[in-house]
């Protein structure tokens, strides 16, 4: 895939797969084993709320580029938002999807799993 050719608003979406994908292999891997209870405890991760509160958590520790990856993704023209969250959540984090789809598509496996795990220190396997 050519990063330079794949627009911001792809990347957010591949990105929104590749966090879903990495907190229902946490859940899994934690033992819940029914899809009521993991759809239920994904939801927590996965809320744009959540994802804007780890992203927080994530802007002091990103590269220039992962940075960039980041606004551009904010910065995508938004023409509507969730009914739980607020316009700067949702810009936040849409913003998160693009950093983790320009991840994946960049091959940048290892740094993904990095930044997740400082972005939901409540998901780790050994606090579930």
């Amino acid at each position: 895939m050519d990063l330079h050719t794949v627009g911001t608003a792809a990347l957010a979406y591949l990105g929104d797969a590749v966090i879903e994908l990495m907190v229902r292999e946490r859940l899994v891997a934690a033992g819940y084993s029914s899809s009521k209870a993991l759809n239920a405890r994904a939801l927590d991760f996965v809320r744009a709320s959540a994802q804007a509160q780890a992203m927080e958590r994530l802007l002091p520790h990103l590269d220039e580029e992962e940075d960039g990856a980041f606004r551009r993704g904010r910065n995508i023209g938004h023409t509507n938002t969730p009914k739980r969250a607020t316009v700067a959540e949702y810009r936040n984090a849409t913003g998160m999807e693009a950093l983790f789809g320009y991840l994946h598509a960049k091959g940048a496996h290892g740094r993904a799993a990095e930044l997740f795990a400082i972005a939901y220190p409540d998901l780790s396997e050994k606090t579930l």
